[in-house]
C-alpha cells in the first residue's frame, strides 16, 4: 500500500476509538464523523479508502457515487439494509457485515423478552407500580400457561436464530423454524422441527420471533394477515430489524387481545416519532395494550464484549483491504 490510508467511521462510535487505532493506526488515519444523517457525510467522506458504518444513518447511492478511493464499506453489525449494497457493487465496492458480533446477546434478549411476557413479569410489575393499592395477587395476569411444551416459532435459522432455538429448547419449548433458504438437515442437527410454510409455523406458535434480515421478501412479514394466522393469546418478539414487523398491526392485535403481548426492540424509525401509535399506547397507562407491550431502544445487540467485537472485526476487515487482501463476509 502506497502511503497512509484513510478509514472513516460514519456514526455511533466516536473518540477515543482505541481498538480502531490499535488495529489500523500504523497504516491509516481513522476519523470518526459522528454523523446524525447522511447529509453530515457530505464533503467529509469522499476520499476514504474504507468506511465503517453502524446503524444510526443510511448510506445511499448519493454518498456511494461520490467515493473516490473506497475499497470496502463495512456495516458493523448483522443487518445491512441501511447501506445501498447494489449501488456499491455497481461501483465495484464490496460491502461486508459483521455477522457474528452479537449472536449471544440478541438471542439472550429474545428469550428474556419471551420470559418477561409469557410469565407476566412485566405486566405485573407495571400494574403494581402504577396502582400500589391494586390487589396483591396474580389474578390480573390470568390465564398464564406453562411454557414447557409450548411452541417457539423462529423465522430465519441463521446464527442468531440457531442460538435462540438452543435457548428455547433448554426451557422445554418445542422449537419450530421457517427458513426456505437453509438446506435440509438443520432440523435434525439442532433437534428442532422445520415448517414447510410460514402459515404452518404461525398456526402452531405460542411465540413468534423473527431472526431474519430485512429484504423485500421479509419486509412486514409479520403483518395483520400473518398475525391473524397465529393462535389467540400468542406473542410476537422482534429483535431482528424494525421493518420485519408491522407495529401498527401488532398494536391492533394486542389491543384486541388476539395477541397476549409483544416485545419490540427494533423499529422502522429510530428514535420513533412521539406520535407513533405503538409508542403512544406504550406510554399511556390507560391504553388497553399498555401493560402488554415492552419496547427497548435497539439494545438487544449490546454488551461491552459485543460492542467491542463490532469495532474490532470491522477494523480488521478494513485492514485486510488496505493491505491488498480480500475482505471477509462480503454481502453484495
Amino acid at each position: 500500500m502506497a502511503g497512509r490510508g484513510k478509514v472513516v467511521v460514519t456514526d455511533f462510535i466516536g473518540e477515543p476509538m482505541k481498538d480502531e487505532l490499535k488495529i489500523l493506526g500504523d497504516i491509516a488515519d481513522v476519523v470518526a464523523l459522528n454523523a446524525g444523517c447522511e447529509e453530515d457525510l457530505f464533503g467529509r467522506i469522499e476520499d476514504a479508502d474504507a468506511i465503517m458504518v453502524y446503524h444510526c444513518i443510511e448510506v445511499t447511492a448519493r454518498t456511494i457515487d461520490r467515493l473516490e478511493n473506497c475499497k470496502l464499506i463495512v456495516r458493523c453489525g448483522v443487518g445491512f439494509d441501511n447501506v445501498d449494497a447494489v449501488a456499491a457493487r455497481k461501483r465495484g465496492i464490496p460491502v461486508a457485515n459483521v455477522p457474528d458480533y452479537g449472536t449471544e446477546e440478541v438471542a439472550d434478549s429474545a428469550i428474556g423478552l419471551t420470559l418477561s411476557l409469557t410469565r407476566g413479569i412485566s405486566y405485573l410489575d407495571n400494574r403494581l407500580r402504577r396502582t400500589p393499592q391494586h390487589e396483591w395477587t396474580h389474578f390480573s395476569v390470568r390465564p398464564l400457561t406453562r411454557l414447557r411444551g409450548q411452541t417457539f416459532g423462529i423465522i430465519g435459522i441463521g446464527r442468531i436464530g440457531t442460538a435462540a432455538a438452543l435457548r428455547a429448547k433448554t426451557l422445554g419449548m418445542n422449537v419450530l423454524f421457517y427458513d426456505p433458504y437453509v438446506p435440509d438437515g438443520y432440523d435434525k442437527a439442532l433437534g428442532v422441527r422445520r415448517a414447510e410454510t410460514l402459515e404452518e409455523l404461525l398456526s402452531q406458535s405460542k411465540v413468534v420471533s423473527p431472526h431474519c434480515p430485512l429484504t423485500d421478501e421479509t419486509r412486514h412479514i409479520i403483518n395483520a394477515d400473518t398475525i391473524a394466522q397465529m393462535p389467540g393469546g400468542s406473542y410476537v418478539i422482534n429483535t431482528s430489524r424494525g421493518g420485519v414487523v408491522d407495529t401498527t398491526a401488532v398494536l391492533d392485535a394486542v389491543t384486541s387481545s388476539h395477541l397476549a403481548g409483544a416485545a419490540i426492540d427494533v423499529l422502522e424509525q429510530e428514535p420513533p416519532d412521539a406520535n407513533d401509535p405503538l409508542i403512544a399506547a406504550w406510554r399511556n397507562p390507560d391504553h388497553p395494550a399498555h401493560d402488554r407491550l415492552i419496547i427497548n431502544p435497539h439494545a438487544a445487540f449490546y454488551s461491552e464484549e459485543g460492542q467491542r467485537d463490532m469495532c474490532v472485526k470491522g477494523s480488521e476487515n478494513c485492514r485486510r483491504v488496505l493491505l491488498g487482501e480480500a475482505p471477509r463476509n462480503v454481502v453484495n
